[in-house]
């Protein structure tokens, strides 16, 4: 199902169809408009430019996002194999002391 959402970015509506909330919609235009007031505040271009200045900002931002998103998928994977190969001395562990055990 499509919601049909308003929203306003830098004085201006826009119309959006869009499967998600219009909660969400809505807090997705205003990081974009915040992000455009902040570009825009920084210089005194034309708003064409300001908005590719912002789109290519965020579009660093997303790449240095999922840059440390798998950084850290890596991490979890690294750590989940070594308390697999910790969990598998401790089982050797347990059945050598076992072994020591039963010869007394």
């Amino acid at each position: 199902m499509q919601n049909r959402v308003t929203v306003t970015i830098r004085g201006q509506q826009y119309t959006l169809l869009a499967a998600e909330s219009q909660e969400y919609v809505e807090r997705v235009a205003a990081y974009v408009d915040e992000k455009l007031a902040q570009t825009a505040a920084a210089s005194n271009m034309a708003m064409v430019d300001c908005a590719v200045l912002t789109a290519l900002n965020i579009a660093d931002e997303r790449f240095k996002e999922q840059e440390a998103a798998e950084n850290l998928r890596r991490q979890i994977k690294d750590l989940l194999e070594e308390s697999a190969k910790q969990k598998l001395e401790l089982s050797e562990c347990k059945r050598e002391i076992f072994k020591l055990q039963q010869r007394k």
